[in-house]
């Protein structure tokens, strides 16, 4: 195919909410030597897109952004002194994409698509090749655009820390979204236990189906840390995924077994005066992480534990790039399980 000239592309002139999402058309610039240009076959949306629109993202974000973090797409062009990638290659590029291998700092924190540097909701989009991975061959375009944000923060949270998930451990999920879902498909995956909390018995059902040996409505069931010790014999859970945040952070930590892991991943729950939470944390000698995201070589570790066990993420509704602020309307409802998807390319 002949190389594209423009591209496409959504923008947010204003950041007060996802209405002012504004389709528009922009020259692509030149290629660089170290850089492949990818069409763009879809796109995933997370919280993180909702609050980005709302001017509210806590990390930071750059004026007037691209959104998006997470595409699959293929690979149409090629710089000079690129080695290892061809043309027609499928391929992701990591959430920072310059989180290639070990910790983040702040000059990587800094690469993150869609807040800090122009995200992947366009047709075409330009990235360094080292940023890249080869996505598994039985998913989706669709698919397989849910990995690079949400599959990788649970996968970080279980299997990137100290101690490691291990068959027969358990493992609380909180509710059903994105990272939720892909961490109990990871843990039923790695031989775990796994229990998920929801405010709806409906997405429960779903759980137990992908896997959930136990399941909590926290509407029905207020104090679920309770719950989860009585099903943990008293003894609490070895990982928490904690994506609530100051509101449910407490209770987490409640829920864990001593010196377990709670990976803090989310702030969806809001604010909570969390004042007793180092002592609880001390006396219960926790092992609490940040998880931003993950490199490029967890990706890839990820990926091959993905085909290994031919794990299908969960895609709860697919809708064009036209149609992008209906997708956009749909994450903001919170009916999804899974993942929202933006199918970016006709072909």
């Amino acid at each position: 195919m002949s190389i594209p000239q423009k591209t496409r592309e959504y923008r947010l002139p204003k950041v007060d909410g996802f209405h002012n999402l504004t389709l528009t058309e922009a020259p692509l610039p030149k290629l660089k030597s170290t850089e492949v240009l990818l069409k763009v076959h879809a796109v995933s949306l997370q919280y993180r897109d909702l609050i980005v629109a709302k001017g509210t993202y806590p990390l930071g974000q750059k004026e007037n952004p691209v959104p998006g973090s997470d595409m699959a797409g293929e690979i149409i062009a090629i710089g000079e002194d690129v080695k290892g990638w061809k043309v027609g290659e499928r391929v992701s590029p990591n959430f920072a994409v310059d989180h290639v291998f070990g910790d983040p700092t702040a000059e990587i924190k800094a690469t993150g698509l869609g807040a800090p540097i122009d995200g992947v909701l366009t047709e075409y989009k330009i990235v360094p090749a080292h940023s890249l991975v080869r996505i598994p061959e039985h998913l989706s375009y669709e698919e397989a655009s849910t990995l690079p944000c949400a599959a990788l923060t649970a996968y970080n949270a279980l299997l990137g820390g100290n101690p490691v998930l291990k068959g027969g451990d358990f493992v609380l999920v909180q509710g059903t979204g994105g990272v939720s879902i892909f961490g109990l498909q990871i843990a039923v995956a790695s031989g775990a236990t796994v229990i998920a909390t929801s405010s709806s018995d409906k997405k429960l059902e779903t759980a137990k189906k992908l896997g959930a040996k136990y399941v909590i409505n926290y509407k029905k069931t207020p104090n679920w840390e309770e719950e989860v010790l009585k099903i943990t014999n008293g003894r609490g859970v070895d990982h928490v995924l904690e994506v609530g945040g100051p509101g449910t952070i407490l209770k987490s930590v409640e829920a864990v077994r001593y010196a377990g892991n709670v990976a803090v991943i989310g702030f969806v729950a809001g604010q909570a005066d969390t004042s007793q939470l180092p002592l609880l944390v001390l006396g219960k000698a926790i092992n609490m992480r940040g998880v931003l995201i993950g490199s490029r070589q967890q990706f890839e570790e990820m990926n091959r534990l993905i085909e290994a066990v031919k794990l299908k993420p969960v895609v709860d509704k697919v809708l064009d790039f036209e149609h992008a602020r209906d997708a956009y309307e749909y994450q903001d409802s919170q009916q999804h399980v899974g993942k929202v998807v933006i199918k970016v390319s006709k072909d």
